[in-house]
């Protein structure tokens, strides 16, 4: 039976204490800043650059230009642009392609490595395109051509050249100056959009150091992008989920000054004394745990001055004996005042985490009507396939959340929570629980041998807890979704217009055990085993298709308006080509683009040589995160495929859409192992 418990632990509207902190950062690093190197001139016309105060939120970027990592700050990835349509798509090629990598650094240095993942997502800006490289830092291009502006100059010369791709940078005008904010490393800067130029007095020449936690933990990082929002800059932070104590140290979440580089607040993602929250740690728990960073992407609603932070899971992510408790802010959505850090509303979307159920991506503002009622909505995305619909200046929830009851652990000194939260719509948009109703039923064979495979661990509905691994028991707990989806950073894309909901996501299965700690290495009684993806029999998946999908659902009502599979995924195995079946769905992590006319989306990285949590023996073409080589284009009314392009390689960014000198552009990013990463420019043939 259900229990609806309905808004146990929803929304709590009092103010939450937080760390005001008014400082400026040292500069700790050796080495300065130089000129930038200046490689070519724009070929941009001159735009006035005077912009509305306030953007309104949930609609799109502005027209021609592409204003942030997922379009706006409201992360809905729609421009209204449809030069390119459906009626003349045929005519789309590649009109150039960009390394990851300019070609002054690589003579700095001819043998810099750098990621074949190059996930970075252009701004595109009064007719300059800006991204980060191949290493973190930042070109500037011209967004016809591909030519080169101007790069950005390591800091302290060759030495500063190696680092870690990040996802893009940030634009910040006042209607007379242009800066670009990124982060790399730990350092955060501020350079002037027209040369690439440091602003000295933003920070310490330029830079601002974000190693504000105790030297004994961490070294700060994040592969994420700043959010400006108005005159302010917000950052989270990445942090390993390889957990060998109960201690830890916090990710919380920090605020600077655009013009100073000035700390302005910091919200402690964990509670400290006196603080809301404390509560839901038992024992002062809160007091050691740490972790719970935004290791994904922020939202933020100008007008109303609110921040949105999907924040992930505290230490240890699957074993929480020390920590009994709901846990918060773990694995929440939290909404806080822009100016201060105060906390406005919260909700978390799984309690007490033990599945490494993260809200992975950035919430989707957008603006819909519900049985005539006109809302200001958030949607949050979970990896377990939910959708969290929120009045995102209150925290009401738009459809019932039922607290119901699910599986409790077995293991000692572990207290799961006796429910889950559950929306009543959006109906979830992917497949749930690690069931005997899920898995393969190809042929009556394969069945049986999944089977056999399935009765091997420990199995049961959504949020069944990790279990011990034992040599003569079970293998641990087979999760499903696995602790990558479902959804994931891709996020989705949402139409303003029609008030639609684009919804990528995987089905794939995770394997969560646990084994006991050793004392002489971990004072946590239990720590992760091997926590691998598992396979089913004769290279095929365990669980049914499509091991790829996007979900198109109607915001207006909750429901489903349709799903397609991307990807052709296993069909070609020699066990089932005979079957003659569609598309089954390829299981990568593509992020979509949604124009006026169409939805654009790929398969994700080619994962040519499965490691890591992936068994050898695992074929690629259904290892977790590994996609395919094809672009395509959907008629996003209907999900039919209007037009598609196998490349060199899987895609790694989130493609883009803007317009430059009355030609419509698509932009993404390709590489793999084999393929050096590479930006393609898509436009219309005119000839």
């Amino acid at each position: 039976m259900i229990i609806n418990m309905k808004i146990r632990r929803i929304i709590e509207l009092t103010t939450l204490t937080v760390t005001l902190t008014f400082v400026g950062c040292d500069n700790q690093e050796q080495g300065s800043e130089q000129e930038p190197i200046v490689q070519s001139q724009s070929t941009a016309t001159e735009v006035s650059i005077e912009q509305a105060p306030h953007p309104v939120a949930g609609k799109g970027t502005t027209p021609g230009d592409w204003d942030a990592y997922g379009a706006d700050i409201s992360s809905t990835k729609y421009t209204p642009l449809d030069q390119i349509n459906g009626d003349n798509i045929d005519q789309l090629e590649i009109a150039w392609r960009r390394p990851a990598l300019d070609d002054y650094y690589v003579n700095l240095n001819p043998r810099q490595r750098y990621s074949t993942r190059w996930n970075a997502a252009p701004i595109v800006k009064n007719g300059v395109a800006y991204v980060t490289n191949g290493v973190g830092l930042v070109e500037a291009f011209d967004p016809s051509s591909g030519e080169t502006i101007w790069v950005q100059e390591p800091p302290g010369g060759l030495e500063g050249l190696p680092g870690a791709p990040t996802r893009g940078v940030a634009y910040w005008t006042d209607g007379e100056e242009e800066r670009i904010i990124a982060q790399r490393g730990t350092y955060l800067y501020a350079l002037n959009a027209s040369t690439g130029e440091l602003y000295q007095d933003f920070g310490t020449e330029g830079r601002v150091d974000l190693q504000l936690m105790p030297p004994e933990f961490e070294r700060y990082r994040w592969g994420g992008v700043p959010m400006v929002v108005r005159d302010v800059i917000v950052l989270g932070q990445s942090m390993s989920d390889t957990f060998d104590a109960k201690e830890a140290y916090r990710g919380d979440v920090h605020a600077f000054d655009v013009r100073t580089g000035d700390l302005l607040w910091t919200f402690n993602t964990i509670p400290q004394e006196g603080q809301f929250g404390t509560e839901t740690w038992q024992d002062r728990s809160w007091s050691y745990t740490g972790h719970a960073p935004v290791w994904a992407l922020f939202s933020a609603d100008a007008e109303l001055g609110m921040v949105y932070m999907p924040i992930s899971s505290s230490t240890n992510d699957m074993y929480g004996g020390h920590r009994i408790g709901d846990n918060l802010f773990s694995q929440s959505i939290v909404a806080v005042d822009l100016e201060t850090g105060e906390r406005i509303w919260h909700f978390q979307t799984v309690h007490h985490g033990l599945w490494d159920y993260d809200p992975p991506a950035a919430p989707i503002l957008m603006d819909i009507t519900v049985d005539g009622r006109e809302i200001k909505a958030i949607t949050q995305l979970t990896k377990q396939a939910f959708a969290f619909v929120f009045d995102r200046e209150t925290g009401e929830p738009v459809w019932e959340i039922e607290e119901r009851p699910v599986p409790q652990s077995s293991v000692p000194g572990e207290v799961t929570s006796p429910t889950q939260p559950f929306p009543t719509k959006p109906a979830p948009f992917d497949r749930q629980g690690a069931t005997e109703d899920n898995l393969i039923d190809f042929t009556p064979e394969l069945r049986a041998e999944a089977l056999e495979i399935f009765n091997n661990y420990v199995t049961g509905p959504i949020f069944t807890p990790p279990s011990i691994a034992t040599e003569n028991g079970t293998k641990g707990t087979i999760q499903l979704p696995g602790s990558q989806g479902g959804a994931d950073v891709q996020g989705a894309a949402f139409d303003p217009e029609t008030g639609y909901l684009y919804i990528p996501s995987i089905t794939s299965p995770f394997v969560a055990d646990i084994l006991p700690g050793d004392p002489d290495e971990t004072n946590l009684t239990y720590t992760k085993g091997s926590r691998r993806w598992i396979a089913g029999p004769r290279g095929l998946p365990l669980f049914k298709p499509p091991y790829g999908r996007i979900t198109a659902i109607d915001m207006n009502t909750g429901d489903h308006v349709w799903m397609a599979p991307n990807g052709d995924g296993p069909r070609d195995n020699p066990e089932i080509a005979h079957l003659n079946l569609g598309q089954l769905g390829a299981p990568g992590r593509p992020a979509p683009l949604l124009t006026g006319s169409l939805l654009f989306i790929g398969e994700g990285f080619t994962n040519q040589r499965p490691g890591g949590r992936i068994p050898f023996d695992m074929p690629v073409e259904i290892a977790t995160n590994s996609g395919g080589p094809w672009f395509r284009a959907y008629d996003k009314q209907n999900g039919e495929i209007v037009w598609e392009i196998e490349l060199e390689a899987g895609t790694t960014s989130p493609p883009i859409s803007y317009e430059h000198g009355g030609d419509q552009y698509i932009l993404v990013s390709i590489g793999d192992r084999s393929h050096s990463p590479e930006m393609l420019a898509f436009k219309l043939n005119n000839d």
